[in-house]
């Protein structure tokens, strides 16, 4: 979902910058302006005398524009370091006790252990996501449960059987887990 809306917002921005910047540089090359554009010929100015001076008696103005500009920089930054980070563990660095690592791919890793929680008894679904570091991951685990089943028993089978065996397959000390635990929607049960 985080990956669509920021794809789409990527791809309005760069719409709107293209087609302003494509806009300014036709008029610059001599191309006759839109009506509805703010400058009206090749050597008009961004903005001119009376523009820059319009509200220098207000006191408010400069700081507020100031202020919304620190703003938009600030969001700019945030959405630019959300972007470069990564959620998501690409390897798991495994210790293969020669001296010796191997790398194992983090999104196989997260299969198996999706394809072994989704096992359990009880279990719709199942999504793993691995987070940290290399040489410690952690993993993101959410499970999707059957009406009928008790959680505390789910939770218990993943962290004895399917973290477990993944903790000892990956050669890691542990594997520390944080597990979200969701119903399937159903119908109400009629009770006689």
């Amino acid at each position: 979902m985080a990956r669509t809306v920021n794809r789409v917002l990527l791809g309005l921005v760069g719409l709107v910058l293209l087609a302003l910047g494509g806009s300014v540089l036709a008029v610059g090359l001599g191309a006759p302006a839109p009506s509805w554009w703010i400058h009206h010929g090749r050597h008009d100015v961004l903005l001119d005398h009376a523009e820059r001076t319009r509200w220098r008696e207000s006191g408010w103005w400069w700081p507020v524009v100031i202020a919304v500009l620190a703003v938009l920089l600030l969001l700019a930054l945030w959405w630019l370091t959300a972007a470069l980070r990564r959620r998501r563990l690409t390897e798991v660095l495994v210790d293969t006790g020669d001296g010796e690592g191997a790398q194992v791919r983090g999104r196989a890793l997260e299969k198996v252990l999706e394809a072994e929680a989704a096992g359990l008894d009880g279990v719709t679904r199942a999504q793993v996501r691995l987070t940290g570091r290399r040489t410690a991951p952690r993993a993101r685990v959410r499970l999707l449960l059957e009406p009928h089943v008790d959680p505390g028993t789910t939770l218990q089978d993943l962290a004895a059987r399917t973290l477990a065996h993944a903790r000892d397959a990956a050669g890691l000390t542990a594997l520390p887990a944080k597990v979200r635990l969701r119903g399937v929607k159903h119908r109400a049960e009629r009770v006689s």
